[in-house]
């Protein structure tokens, strides 16, 4: 890391020590310009000059970032990125060079009001391109009077705010605005400037309010417009198919509705429309596909059905309808170019016609799952054979699991559970060497399980659970890591031997089966276990020890008996210390303490429960609560009416069918609302509910969200704290949980460096926000990569607030330990004393986990070993994608690294705050110079901070 530092630093000063030796052809007047300009960027960034070479060429036009015209007599284009820039007091010196066409100073960290930043640069008339993206620039959009040439002008990522009216009106010949992630507010201007040749136009990730202005068909040479992730509601105008050129059109994550315009069919030239995470309802407009290559209509509420030339254009490479409530048939006439088909979660029936998918040899991705079809699986689908992920789950398919699937070498994820499936496993299923995750649990197929079931050497969870099999359990493969499910089946015996070889297996249920003897105690010699389901066996004996930290689940066994002084360890599977022991004793007399405090909350809701049947409480609106014996049962629609009994019958009184997760606290249901909205249920298991710890934090975590407002939480819709059905209702996450997602291969592979470089930065937003912008401060206390919820679009949202606790400033905030084994702070381990930098410790693991693709317990256990020290970040990131090339793809994965080793410090004084992480996140961002597989990790963990600490301040172990 120092190394390309260094040469920066060199190239930077080389680069502004030539001004002082211009040839003759540059203009005498722009000596001392140029000469200024150099002292006032030399000061700017501290950097000491570098020994002049007289070897050097003294001509400016043949410097780097330097770009003059023809004969040399003028410069034309200066680029200063990635120069660590921070005053902006050069900027007036600069633009005295008149005969400037270009000014880049992008991802820099340029921080200044706007308001009045251009003062001094009004002379330059011919520049035509400006570009300060990616720095901390704040404040007000400045007035461009006066750039009669502008064409590029580019201040995205940044923190501007402010409404944007009239400041553009000077721009007449601007082509390309790009605004996106700021702060901007008010109403989408109407106003771009006066040009007639605006062709691209970005604002996304900002936060403008009020209706698309149908003034922005008036650019009629707009090629692409992008408004997403505002807070825009109202319907797309009509009068976007006067735009004759539009490629592009993205309106993602607003509050949308009405119909989608039939009108977007007639635009020729539109290649992408994506409208996802909308309110927008009525039917598919047929035609929508005619000249589309890609389209995104995902999480709304349209009804009606596909329509029938949908699917069958040439050009169609991708199509997601999922979560929404189309209905009928699959149109059977999909075209072969198709790439991406994604129609989960709505209400689609009748079968998989085997003549549509016969033909698909470029299909990669088809997700069918949570429809209501039936049929046979086509025998066609064998020949897909790009197929990566086949989800044809929670459907009423019948008849048996085709040996032509067998012939997709490709497979990655087979999932096809809870359908009404029978016969056996056939032996082709083991043929599929790349198969990662197959689930085929929740079906009716029987006999055994196939012998060669452990050859799949890539195969990491395996469900198999709720079927009819029996027989011999076989060996399995020993690549399992997630899970391996064999509960409610038939199998008898003893427990096989065979399972004690899984090293790397986190879960094992064999429960609701017919075993018998005793538990292995080889069992305890698997290291990586967390859980362990036996319940409803007939089995006897003590239930073994671990060396580390398992949930054993073994009711229904009445012939077992627990082990005796048996004390939980850490992660890493050491014995704890005699003063962790005594400290595990404190605890358990200070839990006394939020038993008492339940006690007095449930006595307040029962009285509280007499005297009101509506709540009028601001933090939570339009809430319609239902009173039952002394508990509370507040679950809401966005019509504000009772939801409670749409809940029950939504999930058919919690049918296992619509389960989607088992978690040591209960389970986790998949919901649509009537009004086409889905939702997440996390539900308490009756027996939970009675234990008073667990039903203190369901209620501390309905406490805890419904006074959070952060884009990057989780969002509590409602919740139900009757003593007999306890649940809590949340936003729906498609991609389910980041420690899911990292550990499937067809699912990580989607997840490129910036979606990850994104999720770590929205992590580190939303941990500020808890610590720094609420009062009192919040901490997690369970950041782990299974609290971290991912959409549909891979965007991260913290969750579980069961754990959380208020920061009381005039209090002791010891706690019992709680958190996730491998996440947990080590300051924990021998003081109960609760901070911000707990989470914050926990932060720097789930960011190496995110870019490593797996949990870094062992790059962590070996950091001070001496193999430690040659170490390069290219041989700890995750496998399945490849080395960034883009280098400030590899400058943001260097600066997570280094975030993340700086959140490590075994000191928690000496690790950074999660408000520092979240500014660093923002405008710290830069490319790499040196060659990434140069960078070890050693640099990155004795780097200094480039601010926000003090200058002495060595991010990792002193030496």
């Amino acid at each position: 890391m120092g190394g390309y530092i260094r040469i920066t630093s060199h190239l930077l000063v080389l680069f502004f020590f030539l001004f002082h030796f211009v040839v003759s052809e540059i203009p005498s007047n722009q000596k001392n310009t140029m000469s200024n300009l150099y002292n006032l960027l030399e000061n700017n960034t501290g950097q000491s000059p570098f020994p002049w070479n007289s070897t050097r060429d003294p001509d400016p036009c043949s410097w780097k970032g330097v770009t003059c015209n023809s004969d040399n007599s003028s410069i034309t284009q200066f680029s200063f990125q990635y120069f660590s820039l921070s005053a902006p007091d050069f900027l007036p010196v600069l633009c005295q060079i008149n005969s400037l066409e270009s000014i880049d100073l992008s991802n820099n960290h340029l921080s200044s009001i706007l308001d009045g930043f251009m003062i001094g640069c009004g002379n330059l008339s011919g520049l035509r391109r400006l570009d300060f993206s990616r720095n901390r620039l704040f404040g007000s959009l400045p007035s461009f009077d006066g750039f009669l040439k502008l064409e590029h002008l580019d201040f995205s990522h940044n923190t501007l705010s402010g409404t944007i009216s009239l400041q553009l009106d000077g721009l007449i010949s601007l082509k390309n605005l790009s605004l996106e992630y700021n702060q901007f507010t008010g109403s989408v201007p109407t106003r771009l400037g006066n040009s007639t040749v605006l062709e691209r136009l970005g604002l996304s990730s900002n936060r403008f309010e009020g209706k698309i202005p149908e003034e922005i068909a008036n650019y009629s040479n707009l090629i692409a417009i992008d408004v997403s992730a505002n807070y825009l509601f109202g319907s797309i105008p009509d009068r976007f198919k006067e735009l004759p050129n539009l490629q592009v059109l993205t309106l993602s994550s607003n509050n949308l509705g009405g119909e989608i315009p039939q009108s977007l069919s007639s635009i020729p030239t539109l290649s992408r429309f994506a409208a996802n995470q909308n309110s927008f309802s009525g039917a598919i407009p047929p035609g929508i596909t005619n000249f589309l290559r890609n389209l995104d209509l995902s999480y709304n509420q349209l009804n009606g059905s596909i329509p029938s030339d949908l699917l069958s254009q040439s050009n169609l490479q991708s199509v997601d309808l999922s979560v929404n409530s189309l209905e009928g048939s699959i149109p059977e006439n999909i075209s072969s170019s198709l790439v991406r088909l994604r129609l989960g979660n709505n209400r689609l029936n009748g079968t998989i016609s085997s003549s549509s998918f016969g033909s698909h040899l470029a299909l990669t991705y088809l997700e069918l799952n949570d429809n209501s079809l039936g049929g046979s699986i086509p025998l066609e689908l064998g020949l897909c054979k790009h197929l990566a992920l086949l989800n044809l789950a929670m459907n009423q398919l019948t008849g048996v699991l085709p040996v032509e699937l067998g012939n997709l070498s490709n497979l990655q994820e087979l999932k096809l559970q809870a359908n009404n499936l029978a016969g056996e496993i056939p032996l082709e299923i083991t043929q599929l060497q790349e198969l990662r995750k197959l689930n085929i649990s929740w079906n009716s197929l029987n006999g055994s399980i196939p012998e060669s079931i452990g050859n799949l050497n890539s195969l990491i969870e395996l469900q198999l659970g709720s079927n009819e099999l029996g027989g011999k359990i076989p060996l399995m493969p020993r690549s399992l890591q997630i899970a391996l499910n064999l509960s409610s089946n038939l199998f008898e015996g003893l427990i096989p031997e065979t399972l004690l070889g899984l090293e790397g297996l986190e879960v094992l249920d064999l429960s609701n089966n017919r075993f018998t003897g005793k538990i292995p105690n080889s069992f305890g010699l698997m290291r990586s276990l967390r859980r362990l389901v036996l319940s409803n066996n007939l089995l006897s004996g003590l239930i073994p020890s671990f060396s580390h930290e398992v949930s054993v689940e073994t009711n229904g066994n009445t012939g077992l008996r627990e082990p005796t002084n048996t004390i939980p360890t850490q992660y890493t599977g050491k014995s704890l210390p005699v003063g962790c022991v005594v400290a595990v004793a404190i605890a358990v007399a200070i839990f006394i303490g939020p038993i008492f405090v339940l006690s007095i909350f449930r006595w307040l809701n029962k009285n509280n429960d007499e005297h009101r049947s509506n709540t009028d409480d601001p933090k939570i609106p339009s809430v319609a609560t239902t009173m039952n014996h002394g508990n509370i049962c507040s679950v809401w629609n966005y019509d504000g009416k009772i939801a409670y009994e749409d809940i029950i019958k939504a999930t058919n009184d919690f049918d296992i069918k619509y389960c989607i997760g088992t978690g040591g606290y209960g389970s986790v249901y998949r919901a649509q609302l009537p009004s086409g909205k889905v939702v997440a249920l996390k539900k308490l298991h009756r027996l939970e509910a009675e234990d008073l710890a667990f039903d203190y934090s369901f209620r501390n975590e309905v406490q805890m969200l419904t006074n959070l407002r952060h884009k990057n939480i989780v969002k509590l819709c409602g919740f139900c704290l009757h003593n007999r059905c306890m649940f809590l209702v949340y936003e729906y996450m498609e991609k389910g949980s980041l420690f899911c997602a990292l550990r499937f291969d067809a699912q990580a592979s989607e997840i490129g460096w910036t979606q990850r470089v994104n999720i770590v930065e929205a992590m580190a937003h939303a941990l500020s926000y808890l610590h720094h912008d609420h009062t009192p401060p919040i901490v997690h206390r369970d950041i782990s990569s299974n609290n971290i919820l991912l959409n549909y679009q891979w965007e991260a949202f913290v969750a579980d607030f069961g754990t959380a606790r208020l920061l009381h400033p005039d209090s002791s905030n010891q706690t019992v330990i709680a958190g996730t084994y491998g996440y947990i702070a080590p300051e924990l381990a021998y003081t109960m004393a609760v901070t911000e930098k707990c989470d914050v410790y926990s932060f720097g693991v789930v960011a190496l986990e995110i870019i490593m693709g797996r949990h870094p317990g062992d790059l962590l256990s070996s950091l001070t070993k001496p193999s430690f020290e040659s170490i390069m970040i290219t041989d700890v990131l995750d496998p399945r994608l490849l080395p960034p090339t883009n280098p400030v793809v590899a400058g943001n994965i260097v600066l997570v690294a280094t975030m993340a080793f700086s959140c490590l410090h075994p000191e928690p004084k000496s690790r950074p705050t999660m408000q520092h992480v979240s500014q660093e996140f923002l405008s710290h961002r830069k490319a790499l110079v040196a060659p990434f597989r140069t960078v070890s990790l050693l640099q990155l963990w004795n780097r200094k901070m480039d601010s926000g600490q003090p200058s002495n301040q060595v991010i990792g172990v002193p030496i």
